[in-house]
């Protein structure tokens, strides 16, 4: 079934499932499929021994759901489809339900036991917090802010292929923001670090959350403003200008890279190919 944002609504409780809730099962980085949805019935979940772990993600249709995370053999007549593939590659699936259920999850595993004094935490009573009652800590979800971003010089912009993904993509400069810097600040640092050009007229043009593990994604064009190509060899395998309708294979318009590719090149034929 196709869902609506209207259909989801992310929110915290404490409160443990109960019949008439929905489940998100997760095994490894898979979701466990059933056949004619993405979540399962609460009451489904009576022989699994670790329902007692599900944590509360929010509403869908008005009924709660939660995630629980599963041996893939305790269900074996689900399907298992990977998050990369029910993200980018099928239309009928609850992306944003999928990625906060996902990012949730594994929050939970993760701050499992507090981390300054190692004892164990529990429930935070007012917010989604994982608490630590003897140091008084709450420790909250991770979000990595990553920057990407399109390059433009004159008629063309720049496309790089990664020295360690597997995927015969190109695509574009990306990276992580440093504790202190500011988003503009990443771009400029990013591109020079791995490029060694400089840019200019560095612009926000959208956003996309990244669940690989606990990703926000933040795209940008910026225009170029001087330097020789000299790729950070352990990061870019090769990197070239490239027109549009001219460039090896570019990811899908599912990601925020393949969609800032097709912006620029819309951007471009709208200028007409004008000299920046």
């Amino acid at each position: 079934m196709t869902e609506s944002k209207a259909d989801w609504r992310p929110g915290w409780s404490t409160e443990k499932p109960t019949a008439g809730d929905f489940i998100l099962l997760v095994s490894g980085s898979n979701v466990m499929k059933p056949e004619n949805d993405w979540l399962v019935p609460a009451e489904a979940m009576e022989t699994l021994r670790d329902i007692s772990e599900a944590v509360f993600i929010g509403h869908r249709d008005g009924r709660s759901v939660y995630v629980v995370g599963i041996d893939s053999r305790d269900i074996p007549e689900l399907e298992a489809v990977t998050l990369w593939e029910a993200m980018l590659m099928r239309d009928d699936a609850p992306v944003d339900l999928l990625s906060m259920g996902f990012q949730v999850w594994q929050w939970w595993l993760d701050h499992r036991f507090c981390g300054r004094c190692g004892q164990e935490t529990g429930f935070h009573p007012q917010e989604r917090a994982r608490w630590c009652s003897d140091c008084e800590i709450p420790w909250y979800p991770r979000l990595a802010p990553c920057v990407i971003v399109v390059i433009c010089r004159d008629d063309r912009y720049l496309l790089a292929k990664s020295s360690r993904a597997k995927r015969h993509f190109y695509s574009l400069i990306a990276g992580f923001v440093e504790p202190g810097e500011s988003l503009e600040g990443a771009v400029a640092r990013e591109v020079k670090e791995e490029t060694g050009l400089d840019v200019t007229n560095i612009r926000y043009r959208g956003s996309q959350h990244w669940p690989f593990p606990h990703q926000l994604m933040v795209g940008f064009f910026a225009d170029y403003a001087g330097g020789d190509l000299v790729l950070q060899e352990d990061e870019i395998e090769h990197a070239d200008w490239f027109q549009p309708g001219q460039t090896p294979p570019v990811p899908p318009t599912t990601t925020i890279a393949g969609a800032l590719i097709a912006a620029m090149e819309q951007e471009l034929a709208d200028e007409g190919g004008q000299t920046r």
